[in-house]
């Protein structure tokens, strides 16, 4: 039986961009999301699960210069270097299971699009909390987009849990304060189309084990 990283690698390596049902050409509800926060060119900015999507050209395109992707593929994050050529230069990449993940950097923001809802067990969504709260300065920002109740029940071979708003606040209850939710329709390169639930928050800041949050 594959590893998750088996299964990855195996994807990246066969089939094209336009072959799997996540690709966007243009990452709109990202870069929405993104540009809601305000951010300093300079924030610190991870994207989960980035692969070769192409939400890190349009950030370095606009000016962000403090960008960091990171995949449990290195072949994923060949392909998006290959790419990106020269500016792939400017971008921090790292080979890794989220769950696994342990950050020395304090981010602005954590951004995941179509990660999140491969993990299905509770130690690996408690593993990944985890993770992102480690992650993310007090404060920061954390964006999901993972799929809805209404999105499909398998994606790339695999399955997926599915999410409603409630469900979704509930896994972040602790630690995140909720902004806003969406709900978008993506249409995959092979004209079907998943629902998508895109939520953000901000990171509550505990002082005391008194949870405070200053706007």
């Amino acid at each position: 039986m594959e590893t998750d990283k088996e299964h990855w690698e195996r994807i990246y390596t066969t089939k094209h961009h336009n072959e799997v049902s996540w690709w966007q050409e243009n990452p709109v509800i990202s870069l929405d999301f993104i540009h809601s926060f305000n951010l300093h060119k300079s924030a610190k900015i991870i994207d989960i699960g980035g692969g070769d999507s192409k939400l890190v050209d349009c950030l370095l395109e606009e000016g962000y210069e403090n960008i960091t992707v990171l995949d449990i593929s290195d072949r994923a994050l060949q392909r998006a270097k290959l790419r990106l050529g020269d500016k792939a230069k400017k971008v921090n990449w790292i080979v890794s299971d989220v769950t696994e993940y342990r950050s020395y950097v304090d981010y602005d923001l954590w951004h995941d699009r179509a990660a999140f809802h491969f993990l299905i067990t509770e130690e690996q969504i408690r593993k990944y909390l985890s993770a992102a709260m480690g992650s993310i300065k007090d404060n920061g920002y954390l964006t999901i987009g993972t799929f809805s109740e209404e999105g499909p029940l398998k994606c790339s071979g695999l399955d997926v849990k599915k999410y409603s708003e409630k469900e979704l606040l509930s896994q972040l209850k602790d630690g995140f304060k909720k902004i806003r939710c969406i709900k978008e329709d993506h249409i995959t390169p092979f004209n079907t189309t998943q629902n998508f639930l895109f939520c953000s928050f901000k990171k509550i800041k505990f002082i005391n084990c008194i949870c405070i949050n200053k706007e």
